[in-house]
C-alpha cells in the first residue's frame, strides 16, 4: 500500500521502535510498549489481526451494483469514508521522535482531512500531547479529542479545552487506564464508574464517545448513560495480555446495541477488506492505528491521505464484488 520510498523512509525514523514489517501482526514486537508492540506477551495484539482473518467473503456477482456509495454522516458532518484515524500519542517514546507530536498529529489529522476523512487525536503522557491535538483540530476544523481516563477534575478540565477548539464530539479511551507509561510519568489513570461517566457525559453539548469497550454489557452500560458512540477497542492490545481480538466480540456487542449507538470497531484493520468484515459485523465505521503511523512518518499528511484513500479504494471493490449499494448494505451476508 505504500511505496518503496515511504516505506524505507517510515523504516528508518522509526528504527528501535517499528519495523516496518509487510505483515504488521504483532509477532515481531511482543511487549515493546513503551514503542508499537502488544503488552507482554503480544497475543491480544495478534488476536486483533488471527480474528479478522478468520473471516471469510461472500463473492456475489449477479448485481447491478456498479458505483457503491461510502459516504457517512455522524456528528452532524459528512464523510467520504467510513475510514477514520484512531487517537495516536507519544510521538517520542512510543515513535523514537523522529517526528515532533505536534508534527506527528498535525500530519494525521490534515492527511484524514484531505481524504475526506476524521482523526482522533489524543491525551497522553506529556503536557504537548494533548494540546497539539486540540490545535490540529482548530487549524483543519476537523477532528475528535479523546482524553485518557484521569481525574473527574482533570477529565472536566480537558472537556472544557475541547469545546473551545471546535473538536467535532469528545471522549474518553477507557481502555488507557492500564496504560503504564501514563503512570510511570507522573499521569495516574484508572477505571471510570457508570455515575462518573454519566456525570462527564453530562458536562457537554458535543456528542460524547467511550473508547475500549469489550463487552456487551458495558456497551449497554454506555447506552444507559447517554453515550453517543462506543469504540470496540482493546487499545491496540497494548494495556491487558490474552484479551480476544476486536472482530471476535463485535458481533455480540452489535447484537445489543445496534442502532442505539454509533459503533466504531478499532483492532487489526489493515485493508479495505478488513473495513468490510468489520462493517458486515456490525460496526458503523472503522478506526486505523498502526499503519497510519508508518504512513505520517513516510509520507506526512500526503502518506496518510493517501492511506485511507487506498483502504477506502479496496472497500470499495470489495462491496462491488458483494452486491452492496451503500455501507447500510453491508451486513452479515457479507460473510462466508
Amino acid at each position: 500500500m505504500m511505496s518503496k520510498e515511504m516505506r524505507e523512509r517510515a523504516r528508518a525514523r522509526l528504527k528501535g521502535y517499528c519495523r516496518v514489517c509487510p505483515q504488521c501482526d504483532g509477532r515481531s514486537c511482543a511487549g515493546e510498549v513503551p514503542g508499537m508492540g502488544g503488552l507482554l506477551t503480544g497475543s491480544s495484539f495478534r488476536n486483533n489481526v488471527e480474528a479478522l482473518a478468520m473471516y471469510h467473503i461472500n463473492m456475489r456477482t449477479i448485481h447491478q451494483v456498479d458505483k457503491p456509495d461510502i459516504t457517512l454522516k455522524v456528528f452532524g458532518r459528512t464523510f467520504k469514508t467510513p475510514v477514520f484515524i484512531a487517537p495516536l500519542t507519544g510521538a517520542s517514546y512510543n515513535m523514537g521522535g523522529e517526528l515532533t507530536e505536534a508534527e506527528m498529529v498535525a500530519g494525521l489529522v490534515e492527511g484524514a482531512t484531505l481524504a475526506g476523512s476524521c482523526a482522533f487525536t489524543g491525551d497522553g503522557a506529556e503536557t504537548e500531547i494533548y494540546s497539539a491535538g486540540l490545535s490540529a483540530i482548530e487549524k483543519y476544523r476537523n477532528g475528535i479529542a479523546i482524553i485518557k481516563p484521569r481525574s473527574m477534575e482533570m477529565v472536566a478540565e480537558r472537556i472544557r479545552q475541547a469545546e473551545k477548539s471546535g473538536t467535532l464530539a469528545v471522549g474518553i479511551d477507557l481502555d488507557g487506564a492500564g496504560l503504564v507509561t501514563m503512570t510511570q510519568k507522573g499521569h495516574p489513570v484508572g477505571p471510570k464508574s457508570f455515575y462518573q461517566l454519566r456525570e462527564l457525559i453530562g458536562m457537554t453539548g458535543l456528542p460524547f464517545i467511550l473508547k475500549g469497550i469489550m463487552t456487551a454489557q458495558e456497551a449497554e452500560m454506555a447506552v444507559d448513560m447517554g453515550a453517543a458512540a462506543i469504540v470496540v477497542s482493546n487499545h491496540g492490545g497494548r494495556v491487558l495480555d490474552a484479551t480476544p481480538g476486536v472482530a471476535e466480540v463485535l458481533p455480540e456487542i452489535v447484537e445489543r446495541v445496534k442502532g442505539e449507538i454509533f459503533v466504531f470497531a478499532d483492532g487489526g484493520i489493515r485493508s479495505g477488506i478488513d473495513v468490510l468484515k468489520m462493517l458486515a459485523l456490525g460496526a458503523d465505521a472503522v478506526l486505523i492505528g498502526r499503519p497510519a503511523v508508518r504512513a505520517v512518518f513516510g509520507g506526512g499528511s500526503e502518506g496518510v491521505r493517501r492511506l485511507v484513500e487506498e483502504i477506502s479504494a479496496q472497500l470499495v471493490h470489495g462491496m462491488i464484488m458483494t452486491g452492496c449499494v451503500n455501507l447500510k448494505a453491508v451486513d452479515y451476508h457479507v460473510i462466508y
